[in-house]
């Protein structure tokens, strides 16, 4: 990403809080109806152990589960990708979960499991359907002229798969990834809320529950900002990883300058 593609939206975002901050004290808004950003950043500094403490909790229920979505994602996209059955028979279940709420389904884990395990696999399932469908699509979206090429040369399954499919469905897998990983922690961030109204959980929106309790709203909008900030490292991260992997070969790569 060129400079000046970072520059020009700091500028706006550093508009946007100094025109927050002037409104705020023009108007002479108190911190329990709006907070100024000043006062959001002094919450922070003030409470940060306790803030980033559960920053981690949340961040590492998120990655874990982004972890092992990926995992099932994958292995359960290359057996439906090779059996027409097992993707009948399979999909479903899949599609199913994914159009369930999750903000639904998190209170009833929290009555079967411990609370960090709900949490966790509240996570996984809203990340797991956009890594198995995406990586699916990819698979199947072999370009016939070399799928011909390689049975001319009589290429094994085996190798089709790791010299073919694999790497036309690297740039598919990929955007699910990205996907996945702001889904991940979305699906964290409402199993903790569901945790945080019943009084369970130790991660950042169990922060917001708490501080909501206490009318002490810059702390829930400093947990909020935690949250903003490690929803766009996710993403960074993954982009930073799309475009090492992409770079130099694929069309979607070159198109941006990347």
């Amino acid at each position: 990403m060129k400079r000046g593609e970072i520059a020009i939206p700091l500028a706006v975002f550093a508009v946007a809080l100094g025109l927050w901050e002037w409104i705020v004290a023009a108007n002479a808004i108190p911190p329990y109806v709006l907070p100024a950003p000043s006062a959001i950043l002094g919450k922070l500094i003030e409470d940060r152990e306790l803030l980033f403490s559960s920053l981690l909790v949340t961040l590492g229920v998120t990655l874990k589960a982004l972890v092992t979505a990926t995992a099932s994602g994958v292995a359960l996209a290359l057996l439906v990708a090779q059996s027409k059955w097992m993707e009948r028979a399979l999909l479903p279940f899949a599609i199913v979960l994914q159009v369930t709420p999750i903000v639904a389904i998190a209170p009833l884990l929290l009555v079967y499991l411990r609370p960090d395990n709900a949490v966790l696999v509240c996570a996984f399932l809203v990340a797991f359907f956009p890594i198995l469908s995406n990586t699916a699509l990819g698979l199947a979206s072999v370009d016939h002229a070399l799928r011909d090429l390689f049975d001319l040369y009589r290429a094994s399954p085996w190798q089709k798969l790791v010299y073919l499919r694999l790497p036309a469905a690297l740039p598919q897998f990929l955007a699910g990834l990205r996907i996945g990983g702001g889904l991940s922690l979305i699906g964290a961030i409402v199993a903790e809320l569901a945790a945080g109204a019943s009084g369970q959980g130790t991660g950042l929106a169990y922060r917001i529950v708490e501080a909501g309790f206490r009318l002490d709203i810059p702390r829930m909008f400093a947990a909020l900002a935690l949250i903003s900030m490690a929803g766009l490292a996710i993403y960074g991260a993954l982009a930073a990883l799309s475009h090492y992997l992409l770079r130099g070969w694929h069309e979607s790569a070159r198109e941006r300058g990347e």
